[in-house]
Formats: C-alpha cells, structure tokens, sequence
C-alpha cells in the first residue's frame, strides 16, 4: 500500500514539529516517517564558510528541491532512502545519511512544503500551522541561539534580512493550497485531534480496499 503522505508547512516558530509530534501520538497504532525539509538544503561544502553564511536559507532556491522528490517518490513506491542530515553550525551536510524506509505515513515538515508545486502533488493531506508573528520571532530566536550556536544579532539580522521577506512572498502566501489550517500551532488540541481523527479514518479505508 502506498504511504500517505502529509505535508505540514508555516512560518518560522510556527510549531510544525510540535503539530508533527502530536498528530504522531495521536495515530500510535500506524507507523510514521518524518522527513524534514531543512535536512534538503543544497550541500555547500565547496563554499567558504563565511560565504555560506550570506545565502539566504529561506529562499526556494536554498533546497534541493529536486532530491526531496526524488525521495518521497522512492518512498512512495516501497523503496527505502538516505535522507541527508545537515549541519547547521557549518552550513552544510554531513558525510553520513539517515536510512529511512516507507511507512504507513510519511509526514512531510518545512517552511515551504506547500509551495513547491512538484512536492505539493505529492501530498494527500496539506496543513498550515498559523502563528502570530511575534510568537514565531521569539520561538526562532530561542532555537537558532540554544540548538544552532547562532548568535542574537546574526538571528536578528538575518530574521529582518531574509526570513521576515521570505515568509511574506513565499510561506504566507502558500497557505491557500492547504485543506486544513491549524492556527496556533502544537496548542490547537482541537484541530490536531481533527487531523489524527481524518488520518486514522483514511487508514482504514485504504486498508480495507
């Protein structure tokens, strides 16, 4: 059977891992594959570090768009990959890969996962977490500072450079191509409890067809 696959874009901060983490609870009886989106940035080891710094990761143009479906259709038709893992620190991959193999469904995570129409086409079920933008800000700083050893004023610079115009000409503007949007994020105990609900009942369809 053909995994399901669901996509699960928003804003910076805006709490798709959480909203990952708990439509994974909520569906314990099937198993489930997160990929990532971030782990699809371009390997840019041929660049000088500080070089690297100065690209824009918010941009479509950062992801290598072409290799995550490229994956998700190898996933799709029961083969297993080797999803690349990324360094943030250095901007770059490392050499080694995570194995993953198909499962029941595959939740696809990431900025603009809604936008890029060859991932889209993909999908069988799209989500939109909204968050204010305050909120997302803060969760963004926080993040980047304590797990990607930035600091605050490359955060902000970069959140006012790049990330704040990104989000307004690229993940904002993708939310009309979703089927549910979950505003708040992880917090929306409702809406999540909908989306595990319709999952699980699409499971069972596909498994007595």
């Amino acid at each position: 059977m053909r995994p399901m696959f669901i996509g699960i874009a928003g804003g910076t901060g805006s709490g798709k891992t959480t909203v990952t983490r708990a439509i994974v609870e909520r569906v314990s009886e099937a198993t489930v594959a997160v990929i990532e989106m971030d782990s699809y940035y371009k390997d840019q080891r041929d660049v000088p570090l500080e070089e690297r710094a100065k690209v824009n990761y918010d941009h479509p143009s950062a992801f290598d768009t072409a290799l995550l479906v490229q994956h998700l259709k190898q996933l799709a038709a029961g083969q297993p990959i080797e999803k690349p893992i990324y360094n943030f620190a250095l901007h770059t991959r490392e050499d080694r890969f995570e194995r993953v193999v198909p499962r029941d469904i595959v939740i696809v995570e990431g900025l603009l996962v809604l936008w890029e129409a060859p991932v889209r086409d993909l999908l069988d079920i799209k989500i939109f977490v909204d968050t204010d933008a305050d909120v997302r800000v803060l969760r963004r700083l926080m993040r980047d500072i304590k797990q990607r050893g930035r600091t605050l004023e490359s955060v902000v610079k970069q959140y006012l450079e790049s990330v704040r115009p990104m989000h307004l000409e690229f993940v904002e503007p993708s939310k009309r191509y979703a089927d549910v949007i979950i505003p708040e994020g992880g917090h929306n105990e409702v809406a999540i409890d909908m989306v595990a609900t319709k999952v699980a009942a699409l499971l069972e369809e596909r498994q007595r067809a």
